[in-house]
């Protein structure tokens, strides 16, 4: 049995297999590591062992990827039963999922599409949120993503996070690079966004890297974070207080001592 442990604070990283070996045997570490579910439930051998591992000494939280929340196909209940051993097996409490669909008639697109700003989409996934909350026997924390197309609907996004949020009753996992990248693209202050937000509701914060294709930034979680980002984080934590914060990096992943240091930046941040 895994033991309990206690509730996230400071700055974690998400885990990953290139460097998961290596936790253990390092001087310094995140506080706290996040794992996306659907790429460890089918793990056995030396991953499974070195998760077991991790958990006896960190505390781990869950950041789905396929839930597809705000898919109109039905929730995917094999799935969810398949989730809900795994976090039971790690005691892991904090389950997040993203603002969006990724599947579609059935099919998974491996991507996060942006619902319609509407109130008749609040109340759908509003339903489903609860559905999987049941099942699961856990508070969903739901993420705000990145987007490149304006989906339809009269609210503005802000409204649309705080409506959703408010009939459901889930969390927010609020990226705050996620918000830059929107800001550029869509030409919006992501200042006056976060003071929009209901920040009341906010579990933990996400940072990343992202790249710049000519006047288009990509959220592609595989650079380190900027200093614009930094500041934006700033801004937030003055108006949440303490709150717990991640540093993602999905792609072009640099030795794990390299993401240390980027943690090292951010606790210097957490605790100004």
């Amino acid at each position: 049995m895994i033991r309990v442990m206690d509730r996230i604070s400071g700055v974690g990283l998400g885990l990953r297999y290139s460097f998961a070996g290596e936790v253990l045997d390092s001087e310094f570490a995140p506080s706290w590591f996040e794992i996306a579910p659907e790429n460890w439930m089918g793990r056995g051998g030396f991953f499974r062992r070195t998760l077991e591992r991790i958990r006896e000494r960190f505390p781990l939280v869950c950041h789905g990827l396929s839930l597809s929340i705000g898919s109109p196909d039905p929730i995917n209940l094999n799935f969810l039963k398949e989730l809900k051993s795994f976090l039971d097996r790690f005691e892991i409490e904090i389950y997040s999922e993203h603002i969006s669909f990724s599947s579609l008639g059935g099919s998974y697109l491996h991507d996060l599409f942006p619902l319609p700003f509407t109130e008749e989409a609040v109340r759908r996934v509003s339903r489903k949120i609860k559905e999987v909350e049941e099942v699961l026997e856990r508070s969903l924390v739901l993420e705000n993503i990145s987007y490149y197309w304006r989906p339809p609907g009269k609210m503005e996004e802000w409204e649309f996070i705080n409506a959703l949020l408010e009939e459901s009753g889930a969390g927010l996992l609020l990226d705050v690079n996620n918000v830059y990248v929107n800001s550029v693209n869509h030409g919006y202050d992501p200042y006056e966004f976060i003071e929009r937000l209901d920040l009341s509701r906010v579990v933990y914060i996400h940072v990343a890297g992202h790249e710049r294709f000519g006047r288009i930034v990509v959220d592609t979680h595989g650079a380190p974070t900027i200093e614009e980002v930094h500041r934006l984080l700033r801004f937030t934590l003055e108006r949440t207080g303490p709150v717990p914060v991640l540093l993602e990096r999905d792609n072009n992943i640099p030795p794990y001592g390299e993401l240390l240091e980027e943690v090292g930046k951010l606790e210097k941040i957490c605790h100004v």
